[in-house]
């Protein structure tokens, strides 16, 4: 199911500018704060699929966050991003590792004979080449964001049941429109049973003529009839609705389950097809019935997989 939920937090002057610990590299004291942002947003998955977009150095914060999201989640493409926002902080120079790119460019510009001299807006934008002042301490961003994002996850999970009540009615009316099929197939079943059983002892008759020995040839008629019937199929999707509007009613994860039975419901509408294939008559509606089924069952596939 869909979602997306973010929060905001903000972490306080104290707990910035330890460079014992920080996320990047060292950097003169905090004169400012820093706010960051959790955001979470899922998409439509068979299986829990989580992916983390997390500053570096964040590895322990992810294995929380990965505990708390397998915890409440159990389907789903999941996303999740934390954006650092920082304010009232001057920038610093990473003087060693300009002066280490500059050295290392005027060297090579004098070994390969080259005229040139380096680009300053170059050299700033070199991942390190200046510093945040103030990066915040692993320990204290860990605590302030862990301490928000079960609100995130609730946002989310709140905005994935509203989706999810909403499959749940489609789904409902998919079984009412499918149970529909099943007694239209019932009402003609009996009808289709007798014109099929009069047509074979017919075509049989002809087939044997007069010498045939009629009781044998209606033991035989009989015993194809029953292989044609259909009602071990009505009854077994009978019991698959039945069962399928029950998990809807129970709480938790059911998305596997009712895929699961929808498989079932497949089989035997192609079983129930397959027996009446090539009759006419009462047979037509009952193929008939048997092609609504299997729309109606395919749609539903097709929404169970958004389930959790």
């Amino acid at each position: 199911m869909t979602g997306f939920a973010q929060v905001k937090g903000e972490l306080a002057n104290k707990e910035v500018g330890d460079t014992s610990r920080s996320l990047a590299s060292p950097s003169a004291s905090a004169n400012g704060h820093l706010g960051f942002s959790l955001s979470l947003k899922s998409v439509n998955h068979r299986f829990l699929d989580l992916h983390f977009r997390l500053p570096s150095g964040s590895d322990s914060l992810e294995m929380q966050l990965r505990r708390l999201l397998k915890e409440k989640i159990a389907r789903g493409h999941v996303e999740v991003s934390l954006s650092l926002e920082r304010a009232g902080e001057a920038l610093a120079l990473n003087r060693p590792l300009v002066s280490a790119y500059i050295t290392a460019f005027r060297d090579a510009a004098v070994e390969f004979g080259i005229p040139a001299e380096p680009d300053l807006n170059a050299i700033l934008r070199i991942p390190g080449a200046l510093d945040g002042a103030g990066d915040p301490d692993v320990a204290a961003l860990e605590a302030a964001v862990m301490a928000r994002a079960g609100e995130a996850l609730d946002h989310l999970n709140q905005m994935r049941e509203q989706e999810g009540r909403t499959i749940e009615h489609e789904l409902r009316q998919r079984m009412t429109h499918l149970h529909e099929a099943v007694t239209n197939v019932q009402l003609h079943r009996r009808n289709m049973l007798q014109s099929y059983m009069e047509r074979l002892q017919s075509r049989l008759q002809e087939l044997l003529g007069s010498s045939g020995d009629r009781e044998r040839m209606l033991q035989e008629a009989a015993l194809l009839v029953d292989r044609s019937d259909v009602q071990e199929e009505i009854v077994r999707l009978e019991n698959h609705i039945q069962h399928f509007l029950g998990l809807l009613d129970q709480h938790g994860e059911v998305g596997k389950k009712l895929d699961f039975l929808l498989q079932e419901m497949n089989r035997e509408a192609n079983t129930l097809l397959s027996k009446t294939s090539g009759l006419a008559g009462e047979a037509l509606k009952i193929t008939e019935a048997g092609l609504i089924m299997k729309a109606e069952i395919e749609k539903s596939r097709e929404q169970v997989q958004n389930l959790e």
